[in-house]
C-alpha cells in the first residue's frame, strides 16, 4: 500500500475522478446525439420486424418522439464511456489495496463488466426475437399490435438489467467462495437448488412462454457451473502459491 493521505486529499481526488468519469460520458453523448433516432430505431428493430404488415409503434406522450430516443442515446453512452468510468474508478482504489488484492479485484470488475454486456447481448439478439415473435403470435385477431415507444423502452431496459445481473452469477460465486463465505463441497451440493432457484427467476423476469424462460434458466444453470470450476481454478492457484511460498 502507499503512503496515507490527508482526507481532503481523498476528496479532491475523487472530485478529480467523477469530473473525468462524467466528461466522458458527455463527450460521447455529444458524439452520438446527432444519431438519436437511428440508435433507438436499432434498439426497436427486434420489435419492428415481428409488427404485422403496416404496423408502427405509436407515442403517446407528446414530448416522447424527442425525449424518448435521447434517454437512449444517454444509456448507450453511458455503456460506451463504461470503460473509463471504471478506470478512474480503480485509479482511485487501486492505491489502497495490497497486491494481492489487486489481483483478485480487478480480474473481477473486467469479468464482471463483460458477463454484463454478454447478458445484454444475450436478450437483444435471442431473447428478443423469441419474446417478440411470441407476443405477435398470440395477439387476438382484431387486436393491433402497436407499441408505445416509452413503454417499449422501459420492457427493454428492465430485460437488459434482468440478464445482465442474472449473468453475474459466476463472479457472485467466486467471491463467495473466496471470502469464505461458501466452499467447493457447498457450491456442488446447491446445485439442485440452484436450478430450482434459476427456473423461478425465469418465470418472474421473462414473458410468459416456455422458450424464453428456458433461454434464462439454462444460461444461470451453466454460468453457475462456470463459477464452481472458476472458484476451483482460484482455490488450486492459492493452494500452488502456498506450496511454492
Amino acid at each position: 500500500m502507499t503512503e496515507e493521505l490527508p482526507l481532503l486529499a481523498h476528496l479532491i481526488e475523487l472530485r478529480q475522478r467523477l469530473v473525468r468519469a462524467l466528461a466522458g460520458f458527455f463527450i460521447v453523448f455529444l458524439a452520438l446525439f446527432h444519431w438519436s433516432g437511428d440508435i433507438y430505431h436499432l434498439l426497436a428493430r427486434p420489435l419492428l420486424q415481428h409488427l404485422p404488415a403496416g404496423s408502427t409503434m405509436i407515442a403517446i406522450e407528446v414530448t416522447a418522439p424527442f425525449f424518448v430516443p435521447v434517454k437512449v442515446t444517454m444509456l448507450v453512452a453511458m455503456l460506451l464511456s463504461l470503460p473509463n468510468t471504471l478506470y478512474q474508478l480503480w485509479a482511485f482504489i487501486a492505491p489502497g489495496l495490497y497486491a494481492h488484492e489487486k489481483k483478485l479485484v480487478l480480474p473481477l470488475l473486467l469479468s464482471s463488466l463483460l458477463l454484463f454486456f454478454t447478458g445484454m447481448a444475450f436478450a437483444y439478439f435471442l431473447v428478443f426475437p423469441v419474446v417478440f415473435g411470441f407476443m405477435a403470435a398470440v395477439t387476438p385477431h382484431g387486436v393491433a399490435m402497436m407499441t408505445d415507444i416509452d413503454k417499449y423502452l422501459s420492457f427493454v431496459l428492465g430485460m437488459f438489467v434482468s440478464f445482465g445481473v442474472t449473468f453475474e452469477v459466476p463472479v457472485l460465486v467466486v467471491v463467495l467462495a473466496r471470502m469464505g463465505v461458501v466452499d467447493i463441497p457447498q457450491l456442488k451440493r446447491a446445485r439442485p437448488y440452484i436450478i430450482v432457484a434459476a427456473f423461478v427467476v425465469a418465470a418472474m423476469i421473462t414473458p410468459p412462454d416456455m422458450l424464453s424462460q428456458l433461454m434464462l434458466a439454462l444460461p444461470l444453470c451453466l454460468l453457475y457451473e462456470a463459477g464452481i470450476w472458476a472458484a476451483l481454478f482460484m482455490a488450486w492457484r492459492k493452494r500452488k502459491h502456498a506450496a511454492t511460498s
